[in-house]
Parts: structure tokens; C-alpha cells; sequence
């Protein structure tokens, strides 16, 4: 569809999204017009009505959770706003949608001891455990997102200053610092997994056993099979690494305007969600510390 082409063209360049983003987007309007296919409608002529049913259909049909319905709306109400602008449509019908209340969950996380042991299982002697094991330090001791992760080029790293430049949501660069651990595990990596998984001239820093650049779904399958070798009974996500990354830090004292930055938000309302999860440390520390707290 040439508007859809246009329309991802316009956020890839003009509004800077990312892949990931571009790639939720087209795939939710890639699937609202498979649906206007099977109803024999016409995109150009949509009514609220025909976007009721569409929503009742994500619900009711699909069973999407609100988190997603949300999404999937919020990403048809933008095409629509572009193609008005565009003179293709008279009126944006999405913008007459309330979204859905996104349901509230606090962040998972891991415990100091559970990620110790996630960090001790990759085999250091073998190119793939190096690069694991990499993986891991960095996310936790950068909270970067895997997005950010496998988008890291040799070029970026600062291995004297301990700092990665990394590309973040909107095409914003940041800079992150590691610290010890990590840097032995990259200097580990470079000096020798990298070299014996490296097949073709490429300067991304994690490889898979190809030889290619690592994907982000790779980085999940790994995260997978390392959860496995350890007792702990959890499923594991990049994004629970980088929970973990901002839980720790507010549990050790850290503001939370520097957890924004760290993070890479741009507000800090989406950092404020960690100090839900930080207020049971406080309890805690208090019930530990203050004299009178129990008998």
C-alpha cells in the first residue's frame, strides 16, 4: 500500500522512530487492513461505527489485553491523522476512540542473589559464553534497552572512560558508563570470542554463531537458554534486566532524576513507576533502623 509506505518513510525520517517502533506500527495497520479486507470496507471510508466493531473485535475476538488494544489503536489514530493531512481522508474516525486504561503492573525484577547466579553460568572458555556473558553485564550495568544493545558498534565504546554512546527512542544519543565487571567481560570478548565468532568485516559488537549481528529476538533466545541453567523458577526479558538495573539504584540511595537519565527517558513520569517497587526497600531500612519501629 503506497500511503502506508509513505506514512513509514514519514516516521522513519521525519519523526526519527526507531526500527522497533516502525516495525509495531506497520505491523498493526498491516493487520487493520486485512481486516477491512474480509469486511469489504474501504479504508477511505470508514465510520465510527465500522471503527466500534473493529475495536470490539480486538477484545472480544482476539482477547487483546488493554495494553495492546491500546497500541493498536493509538498507532491507527497516527496513520489516520497523516493521511488528513495528506488530503487522502476528510476526518481522522480514530481520534473519536477512547483508548483503553493500560492496566498497571509494576515492574518485574530480579534480587541482587538471583542475578549472581545468572551471571555464573555462561562458559568463559567458549566464544558464545564470552559474548553471553557480555550480554549480560552490559544490560545490567548499563539498563540500556536490547534495542540499544545490539544496535552498539566497536566505534561507540570508550574503553578507557568506561562509556558506550548509545542510540536511543528517537534517534537521541546517550552515553553510558560500565564499571569493572563489564569492562573485563568486554575486554574478554574482544580480545578473543569476537574474534572467533567474526565471519565477515562488521563493526556490531555482538555477533551471533553465523558470524552476523545479533538481533534482538536473538538476545531473547539467549536470555532463554541461560535462565535454564540456573534453579531460578522465572521467565527472563532484557527489559526485566533493565528493571532490575533501575530497582537497584533506587535501592542504594540513587535520585530519581538520575535514574531517568541512565534510563534514557524523556520524562520522568515513566521513571516514577520504580518507586513503588524502591518504597519496600525504605520500609525496610526503616523497620532495621528506627529504634521504636517494633518492640
Amino acid at each position: 500500500m503506497k500511503e502506508l509506505e509513505e506514512y513509514l518513510e514519514y516516521l522513519k525520517y521525519q519523526r526519527n522512530y526507531s526500527k522497533y517502533t516502525l516495525v509495531n506500527y506497520q505491523n498493526d495497520i498491516l493487520e487493520y487492513l486485512e481486516y477491512l479486507k474480509r469486511e469489504n470496507l474501504d479504508y477511505k471510508e470508514i465510520e465510527y461505527s465500522d471503527i466500534r466493531f473493529y475495536f470490539m473485535y480486538l477484545t472480544d475476538q482476539l482477547k487483546l489485553k488493554s495494553s495492546s488494544v491500546a497500541r493498536k489503536i493509538s498507532s491507527l489514530r497516527g496513520f489516520y491523522k497523516y493521511l488528513v493531512n495528506q488530503g487522502k481522508v476528510e476526518d481522522n474516525v480514530f481520534s473519536l476512540i477512547t483508548l483503553p486504561k493500560k492496566e498497571k503492573k509494576l515492574p518485574r525484577y530480579f534480587q541482587y542473589n538471583e542475578l549472581e547466579q545468572l551471571l555464573s553460568v555462561s562458559d568463559l572458555k567458549d566464544p558464545k559464553g564470552q559474548r553471553d556473558q557480555l550480554l549480560l553485564e552490559l544490560l545490567y550495568a548499563t539498563g540500556v534497552r536490547v534495542g540499544e544493545l545490539v544496535e552498539i558498534h566497536l566505534s561507540d565504546i570508550h574503553l578507557e572512560n568506561e562509556t558506550i554512546q548509545v542510540l536511543g527512542k528517537g534517534n537521541k544519543e546517550r552515553i553510558v558508563s560500565f564499571g569493572d565487571y563489564a569492562k573485563d567481560a568486554l575486554q574478554r570478548y574482544l580480545h578473543d570470542g569476537r574474534k572467533k565468532l567474526l565471519k565477515d568485516k562488521t563493526d556490531y559488537l555482538f555477533l551471533n554463531h553465523l558470524g552476523k549481528p545479533l538481533t534482538a529476538r536473538g538476545v531473547r533466545y539467549i536470555l532463554d537458554e541461560l535462565i535454564k541453567k540456573t534453579s531460578l523458577n522465572k521467565k527472563i526479558s532484557p527489559h526485566m534486566i533493565r528493571h532490575s538495573f533501575a530497582t537497584h539504584l533506587l535501592n542504594e540511595g540513587c535520585d530519581l532524576f538520575t535514574v531517568q537519565q541512565l534510563l534514557g527517558h524523556a520524562s520522568v513520569k515513566a521513571t516514577q513507576i520504580y518507586t513503588h517497587i524502591s518504597t519496600d526497600r525504605l520500609k525496610e531500612v526503616y523497620y532495621h533502623n528506627f529504634p521504636r519501629a517494633k518492640k
